[in-house]
């Protein structure tokens, strides 16, 4: 995540000096907590933030948890992790909807913050979780905001209820009101109250804001904060606490490139948990925030479990089913080809979602050159073909491969590739789907695999004892020459592990049941 990503470089640097030690000292750990107060000043969380969060950290890290662990050093990781955890908010929190709906939702925060755009991002998420929202126009004070509430709410397939123009026209109390009035007799269950900001606090926000709260009585009041406005966060939060007060914090622009200091700072200066983030500018660049998985995130421990949400979303279950099927009849084409691809990018970003990997700080660069307009010049190719064509690659001669390329914009040289690379990953899936273990380039056979009979086995070569004891290895000697085993070579080969046979023997082929399991874990 860009917002974190100088925070994780020098987290992952600190990090990195502890590996070679096999025991910490105090003076290790005094270096290691100064290197981690440093980082977390840098990326502007709050100072109070810091000496407790490094307080913590450090008397963790001086105590036996780490002096008994036979990695100190990924021990330390540990803690600080736990520790990251638990600023920002320890659990969980999720929206609690009313008993008696309509559960009644209020945005609040200063102008600027994204509060808009993000009224449209939690309408759509919830109408995907089977709610029916209603977005209610009460920001009547800046420009077109109204109008835009309208369109976002048009791209999320959500209705708006706006009867004042705004532009500084109407009362916003009485617009909010009506609202939930509105939403009780068309029977929505959810609504949501988009209200006005200010370039910074002043009492004349803070009196409408609650005008507006005493009005509708929300169920929930939502604190939206640019995660890109540093040490003001602190203030502002505050401010609002103070003024309006609010059940929970919803992070904008996480997809910046600021140094995300607020996202570390407002859930422990508050005491309000982070209940949603916002991570780009699409509608569905929206998510629930895991105090954890974004501690993991941070530490460049990746967050599969997003990541896994994230496919079951976009993937549909039933079509996977069909495509496995295809690759073991060998009846998958270019175009089952196409549409796993339309999949994958219905999933979102791919670079984010391989940031979410384990270790893709390490690949920050490829990471930062891959372009994601990759998939939509192949899906060109692929769509310039013949229905022939895609079902029989094999009719693509020179001809119709520089027709392909005229008519997707694109070079024979990237049709050739596109053809290679399915044909390659048609082949290795058809392995998986029959039982097999493909040869993966570059790797090499794998062990364990199975081995080729008759011709192609490996006879084990014979070798003299190397005892240091003359009578054993003269016995030894005469047993190898008799074709026979010690008793101690006995024991040794029959206790070998990986099904590697000691060296002695060949590798015994999977069971039919391993690749049963395989082949389904490769699915």
């Amino acid at each position: 995540m860009a917002t974190f990503g100088t925070l994780s470089d020098r987290l992952a640097d600190t990090f990195k000096n502890l590996r070679t030690k096999g025991k910490l000292s105090a003076a290790d750990v005094d270096g290691t907590v100064r290197e981690i107060r440093r980082a977390l000043l840098d990326a502007d969380v709050a100072l109070d933030v810091v000496k407790e969060f490094t307080g913590k950290v450090r008397e963790r890290a001086l105590g036996d948890e780490v002096n008994k662990a036979l990695n100190p050093a990924q021990q330390v990781v540990q803690i600080v992790n736990e520790e990251l955890v638990q600023i920002l908010g320890g659990q969980q929190r999720r929206l609690e909807f009313a008993k008696k709906p309509p559960t009644v939702i209020m945005l609040a925060g200063l102008q600027g913050a994204g509060k808009t755009t993000l009224a449209g991002k939690l309408a759509k998420w919830l109408v995907k979780d089977g709610h029916t929202p209603l977005l209610v126009a009460s920001d009547l004070q800046r420009p077109n905001a109204v109008t835009q509430l309208q369109v976002v709410g048009e791209q999320a397939g959500v209705p708006v209820f706006a009867p004042e123009p705004g532009n500084g026209v109407g009362n916003p109390v009485k617009v909010a009101k009506d609202g939930v009035k509105f939403a009780v007799q068309k029977q929505y269950d959810t609504v949501i109250v988009d209200t006005a900001g200010r370039l910074g606090v002043d009492a004349e926000l803070m009196k409408q804001a609650g005008d507006i709260r005493k009005a509708i009585d929300p169920d929930e009041v939502l604190f939206v904060i640019d995660a890109m406005i540093g040490q003001d966060a602190v203030a502002t939060a505050k401010a609002f606490q103070d003024g309006v007060d609010f059940t929970g914090v919803v992070l904008s622009k996480l997809d910046g490139d600021a140094r995300g200091g607020a996202a570390l700072s407002v859930a422990s200066v508050t005491g309000r948990p982070i209940i949603f983030a916002s991570t780009g500018e699409g509608l569905d660049d929206f998510e629930p925030f895991h105090p954890d998985r974004m501690a993991s995130r941070i530490l460049d421990l990746g967050d599969i479990l997003t990541l896994i949400e994230q496919a079951q979303g976009a993937f549909d279950e039933e079509e996977a089913r069909k495509v496995a099927e295809k690759f073991a009849t060998d009846t998958f084409t270019l175009d089952d080809f196409l549409s796993q691809m339309q999949q994958l990018r219905n999933m979102g970003s791919i670079k984010k979602m391989m940031g979410m990997l384990p270790g893709a700080g390490a690949m920050k660069q490829q990471l930062d050159n891959f372009d994601e307009k990759e998939i939509v010049r192949t899906e060109a190719i692929i769509q310039s073909m013949t229905k022939k064509e895609r079902v029989n690659p094999k009719l693509l001669n020179g001809s119709r491969r520089l027709r392909i390329a005229k008519g997707s914009g694109m070079t024979v040289t990237d049709v050739n590739q596109l053809v290679s690379r399915f044909e390659q990953a048609a082949k290795m899936m058809k392995t998986v789907a029959k039982g097999g273990v493909p040869n993966v380039p570059g790797m090499g056979p794998i062990p364990g695999a199975g081995f080729t009979g008759g011709r192609g086995k490996q006879q084990p070569k014979k070798k003299g004892s190397k005892s240091g004891n003359p009578a054993k290895r003269a016995a030894e000697n005469a047993a190898l020459a008799s074709g026979t085993k010690s008793a101690t070579d006995a024991a040794a080969s029959g206790g070998s592990g990986f099904g590697l046979g000691g060296g002695k023997t060949p590798a015994a082929a999977p069971t039919a049941e391993e690749m049963a399991a395989l082949t389904k874990f490769l699915r």
